[in-house]
């Protein structure tokens, strides 16, 4: 009987396969391309435009929690500002801040600047140049009257603070936007009346019928930003909350007066030493 080979079973294995770094290269590839990729924006960056009170709008880049730290405002109130997000008319008094959402006003106003998501809608471009028209001409005014000295008995000037100057331009162009609105649908609503009247049509009803539909929407519209200002003139605190200017010079004369006393303290802690 023939006996079986002996060789090693090493022998009868394939050559051995050189290491695959098909993966290792494609790995070193994507890290080399995302290196190469400018950075991304910090969450929450975005441009906003800035109206100073005298007048500049330069558009910086700022994030979620520097705005938050300029203004004071919590990140639920600035939510309201988001364009994406559709929130009702509000007007927010805060310690340092008011938040304006009416129409395609969505700002957030202090007692130094107002701030806006920078967009390319020519509603708020007339929007920021209205407010600066109205900024400019009242420090003119302001500045006439240090130098006139015809400031009244009690040293208060005429003309009104920064803030309520930019929320007056903020409730003009809200309602100036929905003034617009009625009149044009006015102007479509009474040919088409008087054509339904002379001719009942299938394309003469549907023609009024979306005109009615517009109609109640803007009606919508007038009722939440009426209901908002009656909200607002209805409650003290809100309205207390709104004369940003008058609370950061407070709050100014405080921190002098605290500043004041730690001075006068230190020569008296020497002394006794």
């Amino acid at each position: 009987m023939r006996s079986l080979s002996t060789e090693p079973l090493a022998s009868m294995a394939p050559p051995p396969q050189p290491p695959d770094r098909t993966g290792e290269e494609e790995i070193g590839r994507a890290a080399m391309l995302q290196a190469q990729q400018p950075r991304r924006k910090g969450i929450g960056t975005r441009a906003w435009l800035i109206v100073s009170e005298s007048g500049q709008s330069p558009v910086e880049e700022i994030g979620k929690h520097a705005i938050m730290r300029r203004t004071g405002l919590p990140a639920r109130d600035l939510r309201v500002l988001d364009p994406v997000l559709s929130y009702p008319s509000s007007i927010l008094g805060r310690e340092r801040a008011v938040v304006v959402n009416l129409e395609h006003i969505k700002a957030v106003i202090t007692a130094k600047e107002v701030l806006m998501i920078n967009t390319n809608s020519p509603l708020v471009y007339q929007f920021v140049q209205d407010l600066q028209r109205r900024v400019s001409s009242s420090n003119c005014a302001t500045q006439q009257e240090v130098d006139s000295k015809t400031l009244p008995a009690s040293g208060v000037h005429k003309t009104l603070p920064f803030e309520f100057r930019a929320l007056e331009s903020c409730l003009e162009s809200a309602c100036q936007c929905l003034e617009s609105e009625t009149k044009t649908l006015e102007d479509e609503a009474y040919p088409a009346l008087d054509e339904l009247t002379s001719k009942i049509s299938t394309l003469n009803l549907d023609r009024v019928r979306q005109i009615k539909s517009r109609l109640v929407a803007i009606s919508g519209r007038v009722q939440k930003v009426r209901d908002e200002l009656e909200h607002l003139l209805d409650d003290d605190n809100d309205m207390a909350e709104m004369y940003l200017t008058e609370k950061l010079l407070t709050h100014s004369l405080d921190n002098a007066s605290i500043r004041e006393e730690v001075d006068n303290a230190a020569p008296e802690i020497d002394d006794e030493r």
